[in-house]
C-alpha cells in the first residue's frame, strides 16, 4: 500500500499550519536560522511501526536540507531503545516540527501495533482483521494505511466504494429484499452489496437475495456459528460489534471471514516514542 506524497504533504501542512501559526514564539526568538542539531526518535515500547516516512517528511518540508538515516521501516517490529531514524538539520525545524512528527507517528504506529496483536490472536483460523469508517476526520488514508502496516484489511475507504445495506437504511426503504433488489437494478456491475443483519430471519432474507457481504452484527459466538452453517459459504461474512482483545480469538473460530473493529482506529493508545536531541 502507498500513499500519494501530495495528499501527505496536505495533511502535513494543515497540521503545521494549525500548530504554528505565525511563529513559534518560543524558537523563534531563542535560536539562529543557522543553527544546525542532531536529533532520533526512540521507542520507549515494542510495537509495529507506522508513519515513519511521513513524520520524517515533517523535517523535509520545514528543511529542504536536512539528513535522515533511517533504521526501520513501516511494517517492522521494534522494541523498547531502539533507535528508529536519525536526522541533522537546522535546528529551527526539528524544533517546530518535532511535535507534528510525533503525533503522526505514535498514533499511526499505535494503530498498527493494536493491529498486529489481533492478528496474532486469529492466527490459524479463516478470519481477517479489518477496520471501519471510524477515522479521524481528514485522517482516513492514514488510519487505514497503519492497519496495513499492522496485518490488517481495509474496509471501504469511503460510501462510494461498496453499498452497505445497515439496519437504518433497511428500515427506510423497507426491508432488505426491496432494498437488495434495488440496488441491483441501479448499480453498475462492480458495485457489491453488503446487508447488516441482526438475527437468522433477517440472514435467510440477505442469502435468498444474494448479497455479497453479511455482516452479522452484535451477535453471539453461538449464534455466529450457527450463521456460518446456515451461509455454506454462499457469502463473505462479515463479525461486527463488541469485539475486543479478550474475545477476538473465540469469535474468529467461529467461522466467519472477516472480524471489523472500530477500536482499530477510533481508540486506539499512541505508541510512546520520543525525540531526543544529541
Amino acid at each position: 500500500m502507498r500513499l500519494l506524497q501530495f495528499y501527505i504533504d496536505d495533511i502535513i501542512k494543515t497540521a503545521l499550519n494549525e500548530d504554528i501559526n505565525y511563529i513559534d514564539s518560543t524558537t523563534d526568538l531563542l535560536i539562529s536560522p543557522k543553527d544546525r542539531s542532531e536529533a532520533y526518535f526512540i521507542a520507549k515500547a515494542s510495537g509495529v511501526v507506522a508513519g515513519l516516512d511521513i513524520a520524517l517528511r515533517v523535517f523535509e518540508l520545514l528543511d529542504p536540507d536536512v539528513e535522515i538515516i533511517r533504521h526501520t521501516e513501516d511494517g517492522n517490529e521494534v522494541f523498547k531503545g531502539d533507535i528508529m531514524a536519525e536526522f541533522k538539520g537546522k535546528t529551527a525545524a526539528l524544533l517546530k516540527g518535532e511535535r507534528t512528527a510525533l503525533n503522526i507517528l505514535q498514533h499511526m504506529s499505535g494503530i498498527a501495533s493494536y493491529t498486529a496483536l489481533c492478528v496474532e490472536k486469529v492466527q490459524g483460523t479463516n478470519a481477517s482483521i479489518c477496520d471501519t469508517r471510524k477515522t479521524l476526520p481528514g485522517l482516513r488514508a492514514l488510519q487505514k494505511y497503519a492497519v496495513v502496516m499492522g496485518g490488517g484489511k481495509n474496509h471501504r475507504y469511503n460510501l462510494t466504494d461498496a453499498a452497505m445495506l445497515k439496519d437504518n437504511h433497511i428500515d427506510a426503504y423497507g426491508g432488505i429484499t426491496n432494498a437488495v433488489k434495488a440496488l441491483r437494478e441501479r448499480a453498475g456491475h462492480m458495485l457489491k452489496i453488503e446487508v447488516e443483519t441482526r438475527n437468522f430471519d433477517e440472514l435467510n432474507e440477505a442469502l435468498a437475495v444474494g448479497a455479497d457481504v453479511i455482516m452479522l452484527d452484535n451477535m453471539s459466538c453461538e449464534d455466529m456459528k450457527k450463521a456460518v452453517e446456515i451461509t455454506a459459504g454462499r457469502a463473505k461474512l462479515e463479525a461486527s460489534g463488541n469485539v475486543t482483545l479478550d474475545n477476538i480469538g473465540e469469535v474468529a473460530k467461529t467461522g466467519v471471514d472477516i472480524i471489523s473493529l472500530g477500536a482499530l482506529t477510533h481508540s486506539v493508545t499512541a505508541f510512546d516514542i520520543s525525540m531526543k536531541w544529541r
